[in-house]
């Protein structure tokens, strides 16, 4: 055997036999389990295995690799940490999704810009077909590993490991016995083995078999996707004139049309937030339109503010996009002046929606859907200020802070605490207006217990009922293992454990 071949052979089998104990840690960790701190632990093994051969290598990975790194271990993390039903279905999604277009980025063959949305290709072509390429490659190494002959010095060395277990044998027989019988954990440990054994049944076992096959097939075509990627004969870079190109060929508005545009939309923009001024931020000074009460004040026009907000928005990204830089230099400034202008517009009708859903959680309450709404419009805002800077100054990379601002906004909103948040603002209007939706706040998720729990001692002994369903339900859950282990569930546990139980 060539030494090529042989170094060949000993990479991959090192590739394949990882790819397989990965596949074996994750049926473990995730058969039969609630994903818990199960989570963040495989991805960080899923890692180790995937640049175990790039070593040397991880100081080439740039910035914005590095920041999109700790963004998926952190929502990685929110598994172990938070208990957000919404949260728990959305990461199910975003997290593998940025872990693959992670690797497409820091891995692939394909130099793309990471703010470039052909990254989103390059991601899904490393999944699929790059990696459904090698799971023959698995046959191979089997085979090739297998037919090779045993030269005299591996039998040497397959002789002498032998011998050694035959003298380690009685060896571990007398050190374990001793072992057990100084500790007594340690002795539960080794007795309990037996049982754990028994527990598999048949059919578990083949399932879990199964599992491991199929994981250790894919985990391993996708890693030898970035190891042996198919080379395109097309060339994935562009070159500086290329490039000239393709920006000069681009599709550009005309900007006499912006301007049109931009004036028929903002003169309307303009008298509605003249006309409504005076009460857009009046409300809680008693200035409402047409005798209309508060409840009715909040709900009406929210909806329209915030959609006509959207739009926008849509409306100055296009501006930005396919209409900056052309014109003379009175056109310019006049449609720099009318993008200002539509901003202006956009941030007041932005704070009139925010101030009204304010309104409006005061007298109906807070719940999920107006917690998200309220972050929906500070993001929007944060990317408008942006949009203005890009307005001010070409040098602002629009593309490059939406991607990061969104990314650093989704992780912020994952760790802010949303239905501790929500018992909290519905306690404090609880104290205000002695109203309050138990039956909605009892079943917001684990992280707003302990506030729920405070609340029924302090002050609403109504609750009591109520958090004691969520108390046997959580019981009837005890025989959790650890990789389900949740830091919320387990906080939740020990306040409902310690209400309860004094109490009988």
């Amino acid at each position: 055997m060539s030494t090529n071949r042989k170094a060949w052979l000993g990479r991959s089998m090192v590739d394949l036999i990882g790819a397989f104990a990965l596949a074996f840690v994750h049926q473990y960790l995730f058969y039969g389990n609630i994903p818990g701190v199960s989570y963040p632990l495989f991805v960080i093994l899923l890692y180790v295995y995937l640049f175990h051969d790039r070593k040397d290598k991880l100081r080439e990975i740039t910035g914005f690799g590095w920041f999109l790194f700790v963004v998926i271990l952190l929502l990685s993390m929110t598994y172990a940490l938070f208990d957000s039903l919404i949260f728990y279905l959305l990461n199910m999604v975003a997290v593998p999704s940025l872990i693959f277009i992670h690797l497409a980025y820091t891995r692939g063959a394909k130099n793309i810009f990471w703010w470039d949305i052909r990254i989103v290709g390059a991601a899904l072509d490393h999944l699929i077909p790059q990696s459904l390429r090698h799971i023959p490659t698995v046959f191979r190494i089997i085979k090739v590993s297998t037919v090779r002959k045993v030269d005299a010095e591996h039998k040497s060395v397959m002789r002498k490991v032998l011998i050694g277990l035959v003298i380690a044998l009685p060896l571990l027989i007398i050190v374990v016995n001793l072992l057990a019988n100084a500790d007594g954990v340690f002795n539960r440990v080794l007795t309990g083995v037996p049982e754990w054994w028994n527990r598999l049944s048949l059919g578990e076992s083949i399932m879990r078999g199964v599992w491991i096959i199929v994981f250790g097939f894919l985990f391993f075509g996708y890693f030898w996707g970035f190891v042996k990627p198919k080379r395109s004969a097309k060339r994935q870079v562009k070159s500086g004139a290329e490039e000239g190109i393709a920006e000069g060929a681009r599709f550009k508005i005309d900007p006499v049309i912006l301007v049109t545009l931009l004036i028929s939309v903002n003169a309307v923009y303009v008298l509605f937030v003249a006309v409504q001024f005076s009460y857009l931020f009046g409300a809680w000074d008693g200035a409402l339109p047409d005798g209309k009460t508060y409840a009715e004040y909040a709900r009406s026009g929210f909806v329209e503010l915030v959609t006509v907000t959207v739009i926008n928005f849509a409306i100055l990204m296009v501006s930005l996009v396919y209409g900056g830089g052309q014109g003379n230099g009175v056109l310019k400034r006049t449609n720099a002046l009318l993008l200002y202008i539509m901003i202006g517009c956009s941030g007041v009708m932005l704070y009139s929606a925010y101030m009204r859903l304010v309104l409006y959680e005061e007298v109906y309450g807070y719940t999920y859907i107006r917690f998200l709404v309220h972050a929906f419009m500070i993001y929007l805002a944060l990317l408008l200020i942006i949009a203005a800077l890009r307005i001010r100054t070409s040098i602002v990379p629009l593309a490059k802070c939406y991607i990061v601002i969104s990314l650093a906004a989704y992780v912020l909103v994952n760790y802010v605490g949303m239905d501790r948040i929500i018992a909290e603002k519905n306690i404090e209007r609880f104290r205000d207006s002695g109203i309050i939706d138990r039956e909605y706040i009892s079943n917001l998720s684990m992280d707003a217990i302990p506030a729920l729990v405070k609340l029924s001692k302090q002050e609403d002994p109504g609750m009591k009922p109520l958090l004691e369903k969520r108390w046997v339900a959580l019981m009837a859950n005890e025989d959790r293992k650890w990789p389900s282990f949740n830091g919320s569930i387990y906080r939740a546990e020990k306040e409902l454990s310690r209400l309860f139980k004094q109490d009988r």
